[in-house]
């Protein structure tokens, strides 16, 4: 039997023949899932028959998910296999559903859960800002795109199951409160796997949920400050009708703090621009270096500009990234002469200073080199994401010290005429 180049025309028009009958959920079994044949027996009678297993290999999650739809998946995905290859006689297909072995090599050692702690903090969180983890939708309708409620138990000996108790305490009578499904052992959030937890955060802000982008980013940022430490970031993995929609991962080096330091940044300053800047240099650094060196650019160019505009310092259009830095060092003092030849080490800082603010000449010449913005000859050849995280870290760096100053100026004013 053909292995998965020659499979795929099969898998492919299987698809087709089950997403033409109805039967979506198979149709979606055939195209998620990597496949493989594999020869389970053989009939030599009347010429001989060959019997193949297609099996779908399906990770730990998304199998217990579907649960026991997995038997009537398997029925539907062999049918379509039987309809397609009928004019086989010597070849006999059936699908099956198998669990998909994982290994990390950190598996003992715990590094893939998510605290307890962390958990609660999380929740907690959400009871104080009072936010609505069902978002637009009902607390049933949410779940269900998590758990099959029908399996498991109620809390309500009138109901059959989950799904008959929640609709009667929270839509019926609503006599639970918002925050119910914390605390309910049936959906282990608290004392389940991290990956449940990680999957509930991201339905939360799933635009069908949340379909406001803005509220479901700010979210993302809030949640994002509790999971970092834990090692897990939410991330956008694509985009439905233009809203983003989000995954969960492990955080591997240090681009996603620059990040959430960067988003700070933006909100101290107030400024809308520059979160937008972020939210691309975010999803840039690892897929697109190139992108995500000529946002970094932009992104202290922008900060440039609105230290400077809450300064009442004017700029002009011509006025480019050198000259913007030295208005914003001016304006805050950042200058290296400003330093007492009596203060101790003077020369260090005046060196820290003058590297800081050669930042942003730096990052000019590289997004020059190797950013976006400008045509390429056929022999180029880009960076890669460790030099992106470098450019992203010095740029947070340079906005990170400049909002600090201003945020420092700022309070010292208004001290000052106070007194």
């Amino acid at each position: 039997m053909e292995q998965k180049e020659q499979i795929e025309p099969l898998l492919a028009t299987v698809h087709a023949l089950l997403r033409a009958d109805g039967a979506d959920d198979a149709a979606d079994v055939v195209r998620d899932y990597p496949a493989m044949a594999e020869l389970s027996g053989q009939d030599n009678w009347n010429g001989g028959t060959q019997y193949w297993d297609i099996v779908f290999r399906v990770p730990t999650l998304d199998y217990v998910r579907l649960g026991a739809k997995r038997s009537l998946l398997e029925e539907q995905i062999t049918a379509g296999l039987k309809a397609v290859t009928e004019h086989e006689p010597f070849d006999y297909y059936s699908a099956a559903i198998v669990l998909d072995k994982e290994f990390r090599a950190d598996w003992r050692s715990g590094t893939s859960e998510l605290p307890k702690r962390v958990r609660q903090n999380i929740l907690d969180g959400l009871r104080l800002d009072d936010v609505k983890w069902y978002g637009r939708l009902n607390d049933v309708e949410f779940l269900s795109r998590l758990y099959e409620l029908e399996k498991l138990p109620t809390t309500d000996h009138r109901y059959k199951d989950a799904a008959g108790d929640i609709w009667q305490h929270r839509l019926n009578n609503d006599d639970w409160e918002n925050d119910w499904v914390y605390n309910d052992s049936r959906f282990q959030l608290v004392d389940g796997g991290a990956e449940l937890f990680l999957r509930f955060l991201c339905e939360m802000v799933h635009p069908l949920v949340r379909p406001d982008r803005d509220e479901a980013l700010n979210l993302v940022v809030q949640l994002n400050d509790q999971l970092k430490g834990a090692g897990w970031e939410l991330y956008e993995e694509e985009l439905i009708a233009g809203r983003p929609r989000f995954a969960f991962r492990t955080i591997e080096n240090n681009s996603a703090r620059s990040v959430v330091r960067a988003k700070a940044v933006a909100e101290a300053l107030n400024a809308g621009w520059m979160a937008k800047q972020i939210e691309r240099l975010e999803h840039a650094i690892d897929s697109d270096p190139e992108l995500a060196i000529g946002t970094a650019k932009e992104l202290v160019e922008t900060c440039c500009k609105s230290i400077l505009t809450k300064c009442e310092i004017t700029f002009t259009k011509s006025d480019d990234l050198g000259d913007l830095t030295k208005k914003v060092a001016k304006a805050l003092k950042l200058v290296p002469e400003g330093v007492s030849d009596a203060a101790k080490g003077a020369e260090n800082i005046r060196l820290i200073l003058r590297n800081l603010t050669s930042i942003t000449s730096n990052l000019a010449q590289l997004r020059g080199l190797y950013g976006t913005g400008h045509g390429k000859d056929g022999q180029h050849r880009g960076l890669q994401p460790r030099h992106a995280r470098l450019a992203v870290a010095s740029a947070v760096a340079f906005i990170d010290f400049v909002s600090e100053t201003h945020r420092y100026r700022e309070e010292s004013q208004n001290f000052e005429q106070a007194d």
